[in-house]
């Protein structure tokens, strides 16, 4: 008969996110996990095999976080552009944004070296691209370069914040994107809630 675990693996692996945020994938060794997951390290060594496996379980468990939130995102906006742009300011966490946009370069990092990561990635970005795309244009293949071009925008508005920390990350993102949609054409319907970021 088999021991029950005591912790499950999502809730193991949600903290152990938690700890790769603190000390980065590099440096998460098994005794840190240890530390963060409250399991003996032979415990983990049991459940993963080797440090290399547990850090891309945590990592794909991060991509699982961030298809969650892009997927709610997706559903809870409407489908024009002001909706495109509320989508992406929803994944814009500025409580996180000093780590996300620093410190989250080291994942970054680990994400393109591994080949599984690297295709989550190109996964989300697709479906990101093609959410962003629906609000943008009925044009299919337009409307995938638009959201393309939209979704690096967002990333590109983001990694400049984190140099020069001129405003709320919130309050670029907005203006970045509505300036560009001016430039491209993409008018929205309603104007935007001012408001919306404070929520």
């Amino acid at each position: 008969m088999s021991r029950s675990k005591t912790i499950s693996d999502g809730l193991l692996l949600d903290r152990l996110v938690a700890a790769v945020m603190t000390h980065g994938p590099s440096d998460l060794t098994f005794a840190k996990a240890s530390e963060a997951a409250g399991l003996a390290a032979a415990t983990l060594v049991q459940r993963f095999g080797a440090r290399e496996r547990m850090v891309e379980a945590v990592l794909l468990r991060a991509w699982d976080q961030l298809d969650e939130a892009t997927a709610a995102a997706d559903a809870g906006t409407s489908l024009d552009p002001a909706g495109a742009i509320e989508l992406l300011l929803r994944l814009t966490n500025s409580g996180a944004a000093e780590y996300n946009f620093t410190d989250g370069l080291l994942l970054l990092r680990e994400d393109v070296r591994n080949p599984v990561l690297r295709a989550r990635g190109a996964e989300w970005g697709s479906r990101l691209a093609e959410a962003l795309g629906r609000r943008l244009s009925d044009d299919a293949e337009h409307a995938t370069q638009l959201g393309w071009q939209m979704a690096s925008l967002w990333q590109g508005t983001l990694l400049w914040w984190a140099f020069r920390r001129d405003a709320e990350p919130g309050v670029n993102v907005r203006q970045a994107l509505e300036n560009w949609s001016r430039t491209v054409g993409v008018i929205w319907a309603r104007p935007m809630d001012s408001g919306a970021l404070d929520k």
